[in-house]
């Protein structure tokens, strides 16, 4: 049997291939390629799912009834061939509203705020079901809800906790990769306002409700809103998001080293670690804060006044010295690389080849990047390191700018000697013409 399968299979292509190759080929593509647009184009679209509920629903003119209906027709849910009985039971093709929401048909309605985790779980924590629809979804998100804050307030029976309606909405429901989406990375923030920027909403609970005002203020917010990075961190990228908690002063480093790497390595050698385990401060947010984190600048780390680490250290103090030296080398740097920066620029303004001393500067300036990551460290060995080899290539880039100056100098002389003598042999030749003109004629 195979093997006639296969020799019927081997017939048909060879059939095949001597059509589309054949001399017939090319007028049987003129002729079959507008007949298959034709029948793309004017073909109908696959119809609905009946379903007597969005029919009667759009119709009502309560809109707290007719709107899920509207709402449903851009839902991922109906997307993908579901339709309101997947939710809420019942028989979508029944003409009467007794014989639609009939309880033996399996009609549940609007579910509790209790029950809705396990609602949405029916299908979500299915994988036979859910590999269906989309396989990379995980179906683990109802059990890691329940590991949450809010779920555990749930639990005890608070009813004001969020749920999953309460993030992905409910009858509108979009893909996280639709920019429309509640849960799309530029709208996190937003979403989670609804909760947690209510004050009054909040105050039963004992936690602040400023930190989104504070987030639009921070550096993670202009990367995601201004910059349009959505890499950047919202939220769920520090909180989690089905599984949503606070983190804790042991994890807290944790989860900022899932960016900032390097930055949390040389945390973790330093001596500030130990101290701030035993004063049990939060690693990265005792300097940076959590919400208004504001973009790193030098004035962070040294003796002055707007010095994060005059916070612990006092004057004379082992940890003061170390800030003060270490301000004072990177300043010492950046000094440096502004100098060179300013005579070469002069150079090539003033029409001198500096292209390349230009580019070799670039040591100079990873430097000063590599030594303000390294205060991390809080070691003044490791940041003198890494700044000397930056000094000197800061040198040699202002010695070259001198040195294009001084030839451009030298030229400038040069052209004007050549001037002068060209000049003198031009009048010398000037006045041997007017002696000639001046000889009387015989």
């Amino acid at each position: 049997m195979d093997r006639q399968q296969n020799q019927a299979e081997r017939l048909w292509r060879a059939r095949l291939a001597r059509v589309l190759h054949g001399p017939h080929a090319h007028a049987i593509f003129r002729i079959a390629l507008p007949l298959a647009i034709i029948l793309i184009l004017f073909s109908p679209a696959p119809a609905q799912k009946k379903s007597s509920c969005i029919e009667c629903h759009v119709k009502l003119e309560d809109t707290r009834l007719s709107a899920p209906a509207k709402l449903f027709d851009n839902d991922i849910h109906r997307g993908r061939g579901l339709s309101c009985n997947d939710c809420h039971g019942g028989d979508p093709n029944a003409d009467t509203k007794e014989s639609a929401k009939d309880p033996g048909k399996g009609y549940l309605g609007k579910p509790k705020t209790a029950d809705i985790p396990a609602y949405c779980g029916k299908c979500h924590s299915d994988a036979n079901l859910m590999k269906r629809f989309n396989p990379s979804l995980r179906v683990d998100q109802e059990r890691e809800y329940y590991t949450s804050v809010h779920g555990k307030l749930l639990k005890t029976g608070e009813q004001r906790v969020a749920t999953c309606v309460s993030c992905h909405s409910v009858h509108g429901i979009r893909a996280i990769s639709d920019p429309l989406s509640s849960v799309y990375p530029s709208n996190v923030a937003e979403t989670c306002s609804k909760c947690h920027g209510s004050a009054d909403y909040m105050r039963g609970f004992g936690i602040p409700s400023d930190q989104f005002d504070k987030y639009k203020k921070s550096v993670h917010a202009n990367a995601i809103y201004v910059k349009q990075d959505l890499s950047a961190p919202t939220c769920n990228d520090c909180h989690g998001n089905h599984g949503a908690s606070p983190p804790g002063i042991a994890s807290v480093a944790n989860v900022c080293g899932t960016c900032h790497g390097r930055q949390a390595e040389l945390f973790q050698v330093s001596p500030h670690k130990a101290a701030f385990d035993q004063r049990q401060f939060g690693e990265c947010i005792k300097c940076h804060s959590n919400h208004f984190i504001a973009k790193p600048g030098d004035e962070m780390i040294g003796t002055g006044e707007r010095s994060v680490c005059i916070t612990c250290h006092t004057a004379g103090d082992k940890g003061f010295i170390a800030a003060g030296l270490m301000r004072g080398r990177i300043d010492e740097l950046m000094g440096s690389i502004d100098k060179s920066a300013e005579i070469l620029t002069r150079a090539e303004r003033a029409g001198m080849e500096v292209s390349r001393p230009k580019f070799e500067m670039k040591e100079a300036t990873d430097a000063l990047t590599h030594a303000r990551v390294l205060i991390h460290s809080s070691s003044t060995v490791e940041v003198d390191k890494v700044v000397a080899p930056g000094l000197a290539a800061s040198a040699k880039g202002y010695q070259a700018g001198v040195g294009a100056l001084a030839e451009r100098s030298f030229r400038r002389k040069g052209l004007a000697v050549s001037l002068v003598f060209i000049l003198f042999l031009a009048v010398l030749v000037y006045l041997k013409v007017k002696q000639i003109e001046s000889r009387p004629t015989t």
